[in-house]
């Protein structure tokens, strides 16, 4: 079995059926995660189609994910956007979280905005804060580029020193200041959950150098590396784990701290897409 093979077919025919109803090429692609789908109501929609109803695609199996293809217009630039996302922990493989990452390579997507929610691990982190994601650690023990490489997608060894565009970066902190809103930086700890982290597991992430943790991001952004996009991470601190001293973590308060911050995502990322022409 040729796995990326099979993906690039698929791929081809999903791709083609997007392309059909738009008519264009979106270059920039925003995928959201939980609880941040209204993150995206900024957008002037011209064509919106639920996942169920793209040949090929998965299908969101977690609250807070709509499972919504958005295409549109915001700041004067065509859009591809995802309200929700795909996960390990759902079952899928890295090449079905992926899939909507090749279609808009396919698509012509080269800029690609990705949000999640994540659990703070920085002490100077607080609930509802943004922070810019600087760089990551996979320790999923997945990599969605494991088997044949097709060098139409990308090459075999692609270089991951900087995963995460540090010019949109800067953009999205001053971004951030231009809307009164404080960012913080940090690295990304990606795992396949979803069993939340048990204190021991935090006092390692911890000591590893991660100052958030979370269950996805980090197999999009390996495809959108290998796929020559510039990329810009946002995660949404929606608890502070304390190793000394741990408390349950309740899904919906989780939930209800990532949507309180739509808004401020809402903000940087239409504030980073103005300024991509300047």
């Amino acid at each position: 079995m040729n796995y990326l093979k099979i993906s690039n077919d698929r791929v081809q025919e999903t791709a083609a059926f997007i392309k059909k109803q738009i008519g264009h090429s979106p270059p920039i692609g925003i995928l959201t995660g939980t609880g941040l789908g209204q993150s995206l109501r900024s957008i002037k929609i011209s064509f919106s189609c639920e996942y169920r109803d793209i040949p090929n695609f998965p299908v969101s199996t977690v609250e807070s994910h709509p499972g919504r293809l958005l295409i549109g217009n915001l700041e004067k630039h065509n859009i591809m956007a995802m309200q929700g996302r795909f996960h390990l922990y759902e079952g899928y493989s890295p090449s079905e979280v992926t899939f909507p990452i090749r279609v808009m390579q396919k698509l012509g997507v080269k800029m690609l905005i990705l949000t999640n929610a994540a659990g703070g691990l920085n002490p100077a982190f607080s609930p509802g804060d943004i922070m810019v994601i600087t760089d990551h650690i996979n320790l999923t023990g997945h990599n969605p580029l494991t088997g044949p490489n097709d060098d139409h997608w990308g090459s075999r060894f692609p270089d991951m020193s900087f995963p995460y565009d540090r010019g949109l970066a800067v953009s999205a902190e001053e971004a951030g200041k231009d809307e009164g809103i404080f960012l913080q930086k940090g690295v990304y700890a990606g795992l396949t959950g979803p069993s939340l982290e048990t204190p021991a597991e935090v006092r390692f992430l911890k000591t590893i150098g991660a100052d958030a943790v979370g269950f996805s991001t980090v197999q999009e952004v390996i495809a959108g590396v290998h796929a020559g996009m510039r990329i810009l991470g946002l995660s949404v601190i929606t608890n502070i784990h304390n190793p000394d001293n741990p408390s349950p973590s309740v899904i919906s308060e989780i939930i209800g701290t990532a949507v309180k911050a739509t808004p401020k995502i809402e903000a940087i990322m239409g504030k980073v897409i103005n300024k991509i022409d300047e």
